[in-house]
């Protein structure tokens, strides 16, 4: 008998640049759950979106698990995983929140944020994003996105107006095209990814994407065992680069450990009550 276990390292920073650090994440291995916001909007609205999104995420996974019966928040899919429905259903809760709360106060009008979330259940990766903060996994030396951005400079990617190459360039590179807050309803992107012991999974805002190159993160990640040494190595490179976003980035390292009988039996023993 197997189990995962996660060990993970974290870092924000404001950058060189803005005024504001309007980034927020959660990182709880416990629960197998991590997520980046990027909060958009004048005076301070950028900050109070992403961090009511992740107030709103965490509360409603955390109420879900406790009771599995709580009505889901929009549509299921049947194609995915209920862990997975579970977190599009949070996901769309911080939407109708955020959106909410932007109605009610002028100086938070257009308020919004990007979302990328994952969460380890059963040995699936659960995914949820909206936005442009990304999940990379690194798997047998090799780095792969497991998101894809919602932007116009994408948009253009894939109709073949843009170069990938021209990306970092493109004066329109911050626009997105889905963020959580700025409309009553949101399409949220959904993905799932078996995991594999050694999987390291990377979460980030684009602060961290617009100055490091996929490349580089995977070098960074590879030189090191230490996840938090790791994150914060990539927010001295993204500040290094520039500085010119706020940067936040969590890697998540998974491992299968065998639960021998006697850790079996005890589990058995001592476990509460259901």
């Amino acid at each position: 008998m197997h189990h995962w276990h996660i060990t993970h390292g974290a870092a924000s920073d404001i950058g060189l640049v803005r005024r504001l650090n309007e980034d927020r994440y959660h990182a709880d291995t416990d629960a197998g759950l991590f997520v980046v916001c990027d909060g958009m909007g004048g005076h301070q609205a950028g900050e109070v979106a992403s961090s009511r999104a992740i107030e709103l995420i965490v509360q409603h996974v955390t109420e879900a698990d406790a009771d599995p019966s709580l009505p889901l928040i929009g549509m299921a899919r049947p194609e995915f995983t209920p862990a997975t429905n579970r977190l599009a259903s949070a996901v769309r809760l911080a939407n109708h929140r955020v959106h909410e709360e932007a109605a009610r106060r002028v100086d938070y009008a257009g308020m919004g944020t990007t979302v990328v979330a994952a969460r380890l259940h059963g040995g699936i990766l659960s995914i949820a994003h909206v936005g442009d903060s990304r999940l990379y996994l690194i798997r047998d030396g090799a780095a792969r996105l497991l998101t894809v951005d919602h932007s116009l400079v994408q948009q253009q990617i894939q109709s073949g107006l843009l170069a990938a190459a021209d990306r970092a360039r493109a004066s329109h590179r911050h626009v997105l095209t889905r963020a959580v807050g700025v409309h009553p309803l949101v399409d949220v992107e959904l993905g799932e990814c078996p995991v594999l012991t050694g999987d390291i999974f990377l979460l980030c805002s684009d602060g961290l994407t617009a100055g490091v190159s996929a490349d580089m993160m995977l070098r960074v990640t590879l030189e090191s065992t230490d996840p938090q040494a790791i994150a914060r190595r990539l927010v001295a490179l993204s500040n290094a680069a520039g500085g010119t976003d706020n940067v936040t980035v969590i890697v998540a390292q998974v491992t299968q450990r065998h639960q021998g009988f006697w850790n079996r039996l005890c589990s058995h023993w001592f476990s509460p009550p259901v």
